[in-house]
């Protein structure tokens, strides 16, 4: 009967620390001695003029937006520079990854989700 109540215990704990760790508002941690800059935070919403300043260029990030969908392609080696077999980051390319591409969206599989395109 202890076993039980001790397992009991331990499960309550550890889904009461679960629940408070998944509640916590979006912050801004700094990740170990790196001093790199890591961003905690809720999903993006944004339109087609917010996504294209996400262009690659001039130290920004690289976003692309397929199916409403915003994925960072700023650490994809093919996404180097913010552009990619003549497309360039900051847009929606549902289009051009569907019609032109020849492994349509299963290269997205595995890319940081930033958030979802709204216009």
């Amino acid at each position: 009967m202890k076993k039980i109540y001790i397992k009991l215990l331990t499960l309550s704990l550890v889904s009461v620390l679960l629940l408070a760790g998944c509640s916590q508002p979006a912050e801004e941690v700094l990740n170990g001695d790196t001093q790199e800059q890591v961003i905690v935070a809720e999903e993006v919403v944004m339109n087609s003029e917010e996504l294209s300043e996400f262009d690659g260029q001039n130290g920004n990030p690289a976003y692309i937006a397929i199916d409403g969908v915003i994925y960072d392609v700023t650490n994809a080696a093919p996404w180097n520079g913010g552009a990619h077999n003549g497309y360039g980051a900051g847009m929606d390319l549902t289009e051009e990854i569907k019609n032109s591409s020849p492994h349509g969206v299963s290269k997205l599989e595995g890319l940081p989700v930033i958030g979802k395109l709204q216009d």
